[in-house]
């Protein structure tokens, strides 16, 4: 069923971006548009709480600034990997996911490793403190919004498939295995080809 909703978020948000970027307001979608548009049907998903959560402290610490453009392509890459079978099944299991090492007292916790989380804003150290409660209940309204099947219908994935990204002031050794396919704001998205 995840898979399922991939390719529905995935194709809407491919119809949305063609449909927005390539024609005007008064323009008809293309047959091959229409076609995926009418070949999409929305199962009921239901996401819990922690899962929200999860999301919306992702698109936080990771896109607070990038606006709903920027927001909407970390819940993709997030989702997108969710949803490839080489990485964890849930959405706070993609977020926390990352390498760990025993807790220097030796009582069986285990932390992240620091900065060798998939995503940075977890294990880089800092606290994960909100300082922006307004921007942040914007964000986990927006989270609430597109991870429902009414709301699915309207996106589609504007990171075509991408499993990974970085900030464009870096240059990470992974970038060169993956393929490039969309840069948003100040990030660069990569898909890991199968």
């Amino acid at each position: 069923m995840r898979m399922k909703l991939l390719n529905m978020l995935t194709t809407f948000l491919v119809v949305f971006i063609l449909a927005v970027s390539a024609h005007s307001m008064n323009d008809v979608l293309t047959k091959q548009e229409a076609t995926q548009l009418a070949e999409i049907v929305v199962e009921g998903v239901v996401y819990s709480d922690s899962q929200v959560n999860c999301m919306a402290d992702n698109i936080y610490f990771e896109a607070r600034g990038q606006g709903k453009v920027g927001w909407l392509a970390v819940a993709f890459v997030t989702l997108n990997r969710m949803n490839d079978s080489r990485f964890p099944n849930t959405i706070c299991e993609v977020v926390h996911q990352a390498p760990t090492r025993e807790s220097w007292k030796k009582n069986g916790k285990y932390y992240p490793i620091r900065n060798k989380c998939q995503f940075s804003w977890y294990c880089d150290g800092k606290a994960d403190d909100i300082h922006n409660e307004d921007l942040y209940y914007e964000i986990y309204d927006f989270v609430q919004r597109i991870m429902t099947p009414e709301y699915v219908m309207n996106y589609i994935d504007i990171t075509e498939g991408a499993t990974h990204y970085h900030a464009d002031y870096v240059k990470p050794a992974w970038a060169e295995t993956k393929t490039k396919t969309a840069e948003i704001g100040d990030h660069i998205f990569y898909r890991w080809e199968r």
